[in-house]
């Protein structure tokens, strides 16, 4: 059995040289945030892994289900130039598939009000970022169905889906400003007003993907 739970073959635990999650676990234990933007391994290939859109972990098509582990894990994840993701430890540089943004924002926390409120959000593996002008909220809008997505960027180019339910707090906390001439809603932190959508339908335009 494997570090997720899963049980794995002789055949599979013997491939030499294969990218191997134990292998960079070992690595990396102990560490709290390591410095991967510091690190240039040489590429090992890719892994059977993938981030869900949902947040959720899949080793070899399994979900991994030990949450210490999946925090481990994140903490070596890269968003390079390339636009790919990868677990990156001093020795190895592995791409791994990430359906949408690798992390997932599921709580939000208010405190003061207008220009001077902040907002702070808690990822699904428990990071916590301050939206400010080093941590903007970005929405994306779908051409075709014209669904919002909204996104917070957490470090170094690794942003967090932000929740259904957690966007629609924000909708709940937004002012109108108008940008360059447009009316918009929006909400402020950190001192920055983040844009969530037009002011025009009364945030019902802002109906979450």
């Amino acid at each position: 059995m494997d570090e997720s739970g899963r049980n794995v073959s002789k055949q599979d635990q013997n491939r030499e040289g294969a990218p191997d999650l134990a292998r960079i676990l070992a690595q990396i234990e102990g560490q709290s945030y390591p410095p991967v933007h510091l690190w240039d391994p040489e590429f090992c290939g890719d892994i059977d892994l993938r981030i869900a859109r949902d947040g959720t972990w899949y080793y070899l098509g399994t979900p991994i289900g030990r949450k210490r582990m999946v925090k481990l894990f994140s903490t070596v994840l890269r968003h390079d130039a390339d636009g790919r993701h990868y677990l990156v430890t001093p020795v190895e540089k592995i791409g791994i598939q990430v359906d949408d943004a690798p992390f997932l924002a599921v709580e939000v926390t208010a405190t003061g009000k207008g220009r001077k409120q902040m907002l702070s959000f808690r990822t699904h593996v428990d990071d916590l970022v301050l939206a400010d002008a080093d941590h903007p909220i970005r929405v994306e809008i779908d051409p075709a169905t014209e669904e919002p997505a909204p996104y917070i960027l957490v470090r170094d180019r690794l942003e967090a889906l932000i929740a259904r339910p957690v966007f629609y707090e924000l909708v709940n906390l937004a002012e109108s400003r108008k940008v360059k001439g447009e009316k918009l809603l929006g909400v402020w932190s950190g001192g920055e007003f983040f844009p969530l959508g037009p002011e025009s339908s009364g945030g019902e335009d802002l109906a979450y993907a």
